[in-house]
């Protein structure tokens, strides 16, 4: 997902995914049960998570370049307690790790004199792109890439691991979680992501059916299996619904936008409407969680500072679905103006005060590049 964009469009900050959507409670007494037989997390009572929850948001993203093993292994040895990947597909129907299916940013692909001849335009959601995608590459054409910071500019630090890593594959990833899980004896927790889903299936390459495959191949198709999955085209959550019994969050674009699949489909309904009781009840339906962008839950005044918080929570809450909103980073330049320090936008800012702002207003877990920094503050919170 992306904060300054919206979904499934090319931009220069990024984003993700917000959303785990059901992260369980860990503190006895704080379950709350709803029609479905779960607790407020979206889950039952196995592999439960501490409220709030820290989502690492592509892996470590601010210290290692994204969606590589790499992110996800600091992340996981920082503690985060899910990490998140967003899964494109390769033309010969294997599922990848990488935010967009355009990868001009992302890779190495441009310093490959044999990829020349696939730099090309195409129109992804509405939107008119120019790169190297995925789906124009096999998997082991892929795999002579090397993945590179996508914001050198702001996080220059990053640049050192450069060409360090490949570009994963999810079946990798599950094989290292599975790895990773025997050796802490304890789940990796996951969250993934289908990017634009109804462009893949236009193009014969259905992402939700691959992705089901995968999971009941590593057992992590059940009710209570340690990851979600998400979308923001509701669509592809009732698609997995049906495919699948693990917790599903629909991820959720500013006030004024429209999922791509309600565009596709003639669909009015904005994320305006989906927010509303009414809204929250219908995805309640094929749904555990959502996924909103922070300002849906505070927002933001004219200046930039945070303004009061909405319903959001309590509505949600209300309907037995949990939150997950996206994305915290510590720079200045994504922080509320109230929480930077100093002039430089690439310097750290009192990213604390911004954690403990959104805690206050009762969300379930949290997505962010640096969960370091989240794990801290969260303790912080719960302490209190």
């Amino acid at each position: 997902m992306d904060d300054h964009q919206r979904p499934g469009r090319r931009s220069v900050l990024g984003a993700a995914a917000l959303g785990a959507g059901a992260a369980a409670l860990g503190a006895a007494g704080t379950a709350r049960a709803d029609d479905r037989g779960t607790d407020r997390s979206g889950r039952g009572g196995r592999h439960r998570l501490p409220v709030p929850a820290v989502v690492a948001h592509r892996g470590a993203s601010g210290y290692r370049p994204e969606h590589t093993l790499g992110a996800y292994q600091l992340a996981l040895d920082m503690g985060a307690d899910v990490i998140e990947q967003d899964l494109v597909a390769t033309r010969d129907g294997h599922l990848v790790c990488r935010h967009e299916n355009d990868i001009t940013g992302t890779t190495d692909v441009a310093d490959h004199p044999e990829f020349a001849g696939r730099h090309t335009t195409k129109s992804i959601d509405g939107t008119e792109i120019t790169g190297w995608f995925t789906e124009d590459f096999t998997l082991a054409e892929l795999k002579t890439l090397r993945a590179v910071e996508r914001l050198p500019e702001r996080r220059q630090h990053n640049t050192l691991y450069d060409g360090r890593w490949q570009v994963p594959s999810f079946e990798e990833v599950l094989r290292w979680a599975e790895e990773e899980g025997r050796r802490r004896r304890r789940p990796v927790w996951l969250h993934i992501e289908t990017k634009h889903p109804s462009y893949f299936r236009s193009l014969d390459l259905g992402l939700e059916e691959r992705l089901a495959r995968l999971l009941r191949r590593f057992g992590r198709h059940r009710r209570h299996a340690p990851n979600f999955v998400q979308s923001f085209e509701p669509s592809s959550i009732e698609r997995m619904h049906r495919l699948v019994d693990c917790s599903g969050v629909v991820l959720l674009w500013t006030a004024d936008s429209r999922p791509w699949d309600f565009e596709q489909a003639g669909d009015p309904r904005t994320v305006a409407d989906l927010v509303t009781p009414e809204g929250l009840e219908w995805i309640a339906g094929f749904a555990r969680g959502i996924g909103p962008v922070a300002d849906l839950v505070i927002p933001k005044n004219a200046d930039g500072s945070l303004g009061e918080p909405t319903t959001l929570v309590r509505d949600a809450h209300a309907q037995g679905l949990v939150l997950h909103p996206y994305t915290m980073r510590n720079e200045n330049a994504f922080l509320p103006t109230e929480f930077r320090r100093g002039e430089d936008p690439n310097a750290y800012g009192d990213a604390f005060g911004a954690f403990r702002a959104y805690f206050a207003t009762g969300i379930d877990a949290i997505f962010t590049d640096n969960p370091d920094t989240g794990l801290l503050a969260a303790e912080d919170f719960r302490d209190r």
